[in-house]
């Protein structure tokens, strides 16, 4: 106590000479200095003194960093490029950028995170001090194995996240017991997604980290080719998940983003839950885990942030509630999530931040975020923290609730790629803090209307395309001065004139939008552009106002009306991208080149599809940093000059012009560099055979030769090592014989799609397949059975053999590929029963089944299939007997079912109404019988379009109401017109065929199909005028079939 009476003593006397007075707010001030003065060297002696204390680097701490600088170098593109050099040997080290020093010299930090960094690091294990490493985002492409982190004792936080090592993580890491208690570690790897953010895709994948971004919104880039080994994650298998976390039960933050954990893929969930009690942060985006989510993860009442994009998860259990009842960050994305999501979640008091996007079995219906009688609820006082919001592509259908104006602080929000209808209301665009509104690729109608105060506004990029919105651009939207980037689609017009405020403008795209300008335009400021986009929309001349464009980066102009030639003022000194495609334009024969105010743009990517060209362009002999050419669809004949193969070309589209190649390329001229494509299209372009050039196109990836005369055997040097994608489809090839496995690019690269069909190819198919995605060898002559090393093919998402000879029993053998989604058998001669005997669920992702015209038999079952996935279900022309399946009624995704053509014994199925997005249902030529009375009109059959009951024995009459009940046969509205609706995805759309023929008339020959009298036709017409159908005489038999 005398110490401290004696430290208040001086810092008194040294504040307040005797002449003042003290008086009590000097006396705290001082007892608060003298604590913090006190109390100073205890805080220090806990925490290691940093580099600012006058210590030099040690030399024992020297030594092995100037061996690292030697080790390391500059690999941009994963090859090398410069050594590293980032610090200087005359210096200190403890003054190196990246480096944290301790008072006593030692090195305890390394950051050298996102330098693009290759080679070996070996050096830095000799830094026994060393407590902070972070080696993110660089370009390593080597495993862990022979690194030394077991000597690292006090090593507290690791992150190796982004770097794109692979293989094995070394057990040596789960024995730093400082990790563990420090609470945190990162060792994420990268994963390829298909359709990602902008943002995950730049910094996150190794194979599409060095991207040029063509479309961000629909996900398009180009992109450097890189080592296949760049997609092979790391993983967990010795040591397992479970392994690995039992050593760091003290974690609260745990990131193995993009580390293979497939092999514990059912059994992380419990793992976690139970092992690690105080997690507050779990990230495991694509590490192939399986679901569904477990109720026990609630244990984990810490738990903030949860995040697994990329996992097969499926289902949320029952509890998820109460499980995202703490969190403050919910990811989600691409998770193949199915079912309704439970909406109340956006209503969770600590949420920030919710992605579930791309989820496209998912549904949900955004809720209300006002009570009923406009008050404001206590819920919305508590979402004062949600700022990001995306529900992109997860089926979310409904109005966009006027409430959603109460989320003051949303900065984000994606509400694309679902189904919601109603109108756009203004007061969404005058949100406080919003800077990212997408609503496209929904069902929104009607008129934007104007809104008060847009030069408040912070918003920065705005999506509004692929709806069926009507009117003008509103003229506020022209005035939000923080605009960078506009995509606006299907609206009436864009008016350019004095009102526009666009001033950060740099991305505009109008797609289906007539733009307007004033004539007297001189006098407009147009913001200085970098891509402009207008796309189909009416010009037909080159818009005036891009001869200011100065800054202009990419430019389409594509499917117009635009007719003559392209004027030289429209290449601009910067221009990269340029899509003229669907014009009738052409170009002059010579360029101002030696003009000094000239100056012609090096392109990159050049698009001038369906130009009505009829010659090779000149101009692109001076393109020599072309990468993606593409003249497709037009009258181009003769053979293809050897200026067109620019040493910088990686994709070529030639498809749909008559050319030829020479036999012989100049390869001994040392002024000839061919290209090393990575894609080339040569779609119906009348080849006869296999183009000799492309024995030299080692590098290739998309070949696609369809439509075109090639005959006799597939040659096997086509076969190249880094073919992802091969096409054949429609020529008169006869066989594979000449495809030998060990030249097989799928005995090594990642899936691989082979489509030949429509060909002439006969015997067996090959055993030796593996690895393959989408395997389509429909209508051919193939036979024997199956390959069983189809099994083998993990990644197979598309399997069609349909119209060949194969002779085999149904394939349960490959229940276990957990991505097939397509398996088409029809028209073959496949046999036996369709019943899986161990009775339980198999082909867990399977939607679409087409097992018509074959010689299946035995009871109908589908009991094997995951019925909630199942979409499509074609299974006519077979022997199948018994009564329908009522687990189909739990086909929540259905849109298809045909059955007709087999021996089925039931009653009409009313209880398929319960599928709410049936649209075809054929059971004709089976042996339904009874009436057709009893109908519940409220549900009925709402999306029902195609409805075949013919050649059954029902009896009675017809139900009026029944027939009434079915709306969707009825005529369509405006807004149903405007847009096609093909039944499927991507990969697979659903074909019905549909006899047109009316009636048989009393006393004709029934097999006969006879035209109709006029008589005949105006009453069908009669009677569909009064039950509302858009069908005449023709659509009669085809909707009901009698």
């Amino acid at each position: 106590m005398e110490t401290t009476h004696l430290c208040i003593n001086k810092l008194y006397a040294k504040h307040n000479p005797p002449s003042h007075p003290p008086n009590m707010t000097t006396l705290h001030s001082l007892i608060s200095l003298f604590l913090f003065s006190c109390f100073l060297p205890l805080l220090l002696s806990f925490s290691p003194p940093q580099t600012h204390l006058p210590m030099q680097c040690l030399d024992d701490q020297r030594s092995p960093l100037l061996q690292l600088q030697r080790h390391l170098y500059y690999a941009p593109h994963f090859t090398f490029s410069s050594k590293f050099e980032l610090w200087d040997v005359n210096t200190d080290c403890c003054s190196w950028e990246g480096l944290t020093c301790d008072a006593y010299g030692h090195v305890v930090g390394i950051d050298l995170s996102y330098k693009n960094l290759s080679g070996s690091f070996h050096s830095i294990f000799n830094l026994h001090h060393l407590q902070h490493l972070n080696l993110a985002g660089n370009n390593f492409n080597t495993t862990l194995f022979s690194y030394g982190f077991d000597k690292l004792q006090n090593l507290t936080h690791l992150n190796l996240s982004s770097s794109c090592f692979h293989g094995q993580i070394p057990m040596k890491i789960s024995h730093l017991t400082s990790i563990s208690e420090a609470r945190e570690t990162k060792l994420q790897n990268i994963y390829q997604e298909f359709k990602v953010s902008q943002e995950a895709l730049l910094t996150t994948s190794c194979y599409l980290r060095y991207c040029t971004i063509l479309d961000p919104y629909h996900g398009r880039y180009n992109c450097y080719e890189l080592h296949p080994e760049l997609e092979q994650p790391l993983k967990l298998e010795k040591p397992n998940f479970k392994t690995l976390i039992k050593n760091l039960r003290f974690l609260t933050e745990l990131y193995l983003d993009g580390v293979d954990i497939s092999t514990q893929s059912a059994k992380w969930c419990e793992t976690t839950s139970f092992v690690l009690s105080n997690l507050r942060v779990l990230s495991l985006s694509y590490c192939g885990l399986k679901g569904p989510l477990c109720s026990s993860l609630s244990r984990l009442s810490f738990l903030s942030k949860l995040i697994l994009d990329g996992n097969t998860i499926s289902y949320l259990p029952p509890n998820f509630l109460e499980i995202s009842s703490h969190l403050v960050s919910l990811s989600l994305r691409s998770c193949n999530l199915s079912g309704h999501f439970p909406t109340e979640i956006l209503l969770s008091p600590k949420i920030q931040s919710i992605d579930i996007s791309i989820n496209d079995f998912l549904n949900g219906r955004l809720p209300e975020f006002s009570s009923t009688d406009g008050k404001l609820p206590e819920s919305i006082g508590n979402l004062k923290f949600l700022t990001d919001l995306d529900l992109y592509g997860c089926n979310f259908f409904g109005p966009i609730p006027l409430s959603i104006a109460n989320l003051s602080h949303l900065v984000n929000l994606d509400l694309g790629g679902n189904m919601l209808s109603g109108s756009i209301h203004s007061s969404l665009f005058t949100l406080p803090s919003l800077k990212t509104l997408y609503l496209g690729e929904n069902q929104l109608v009607g008129k934007i209307d104007d809104f008060p105060n847009a030069s408040s506004s912070f918003i920065e990029e705005l999506y509004i395309g692929n709806n069926y919105l009507t009117g003008p651009i509103p003229k506020s939207v022209l005035q939000l001065p923080w605009l960078e980037w506009l995509y606006i689609e299907s609206l009436s017009f864009m008016k350019l004139d004095m009102s526009l405020r666009l001033n950060n403008l740099r991305d505009l795209t109008l797609f289906n939008t007539s733009l307007l300008i004033e004539s007297d335009n001189r006098n407009l400021t147009f913001p200085q552009l970098e891509r402009l986009s207008l796309r189909l929309c009416n010009l037909t001349e080159f818009p005036e106002f891009i001869k200011r464009q100065d800054k202009l980066v990419e430019l389409d102009l594509s499917n117009n009306h635009i007719h003559g030639f392209v004027p030289n003022w429209l290449w601009k000194t910067n221009l990269s991208r340029v899509d003229l495609s669907f014009n009738m334009i052409d170009f002059p024969k010579q360029l101002p080149l030696s003009d000094a105010n000239f100056s012609f743009p090096m392109l990159k990517e050049l698009y001038l599809a369906s130009c009505n060209i009829s010659s090779f362009p000149e101009f692109i002999k001076t393109q020599d940093k072309l990468v993606d050419l593409d003249l497709s669809n037009n009258h181009i004949h003769g053979v293809v000059p050897n200026w067109l193969w620019k040493s910088s070309l990686s994709r070529v589209n030639l498809s749909f012009n008559v050319i030829d190649f020479p036999k012989q390329l100049p390869l001994s001229d040392l002024n000839f560099s061919f290209s090393m494509l990575r894609e080339l299209y040569l779609e119906s372009c009348n080849i006869s055979s296999f183009p000799e050039f492309l024995k030299s196109q080692e590098n290739l990836e998309y070949l696609e030769l369809s439509n075109n005369k090639m005959s006799g055997a597939i040659p096997n040097w086509v076969w190249k090592k880094n073919l992802r994608h091969l096409s054949l489809a429609n020529n008169h090839l006869s066989s594979l014989d000449q495809l030998l496995p060990n030249q097989s690019s799928t005995s090594s690269q990642g899936p691989f799609t082979f489509y030949a069909a429509y060909n002439n190819l006969s015997g067996p198919i090959p055993n030796w397949l593996c690895n393959m995605s989408q395997l389509d060898t429909f209508d051919n002559r193939l036979e024997g059975k199956l390959p069983r090393s189809l099994a083998k093919c993990t990644q197979l998402m598309v399997l069609d053999v349909g119209s060949n000879m194969i002779n085999d029993t149904f394939p349960f053998w490959l229940k276990k590929l957990t991505y097939l989604m397509v398996l088409i058998l029809r028209e073959n001669r496949f046999y036996g029963q369709m019943k899986h005997f161990k009775h339980k669920s198999v082909f867990p992702t399977l939607d679409v089944l087409d097992i018509a015209s074959n010689q299946f038999s035995g009871e109908l079952s589908i009991d094997f299939l995951q019925v909630t996935r199942l979409r499509s279900l074609k299974i006519g022309g077979n022997k199948l007997e018994g009564k329908l399946s009522r687990s189909l009624a739990n086909c929540t995704a259905l849109e298809v079912l045909d059955l007709g053509n087999n021996m089925v014994y039931d009653t009409f199925p009313f209880w398929l109404e319960k599928p709410p997005s049936l649209k075809v249902l054929v059971l004709r030529a089976n042996r339904f019988y009874g009436t057709i009375k009893k109908f519940d009109t409220k549900h009925g059959f709402p999306k029902l379009r195609i409805l075949d009951i013919a050649s059954n024995n029902f009896s009675g009459d017809l139900s009026i109401e029944f027939l009434q009940s079915l709306k969707a046969m009825a005529k369509m509205t405006n807004d149903e017109k405007a847009k096609l609706d093909y039944i499927g995805e991507n990969y697979y759309q659903d074909s019905v065929t549909i006899d047109m023929k009316c009636p048989v008339r009393r006393g004709t020959d029934a097999a006969t199909p006879t035209l109709c009298s006029s008589k005949e036709t105006l009453a069908l017409d009669v009677i569909n005028h009064v039950l509302g159908f858009r069908s005449g005489c023709k659509g009669w038999t085809c909707w009901f079939g009698f």
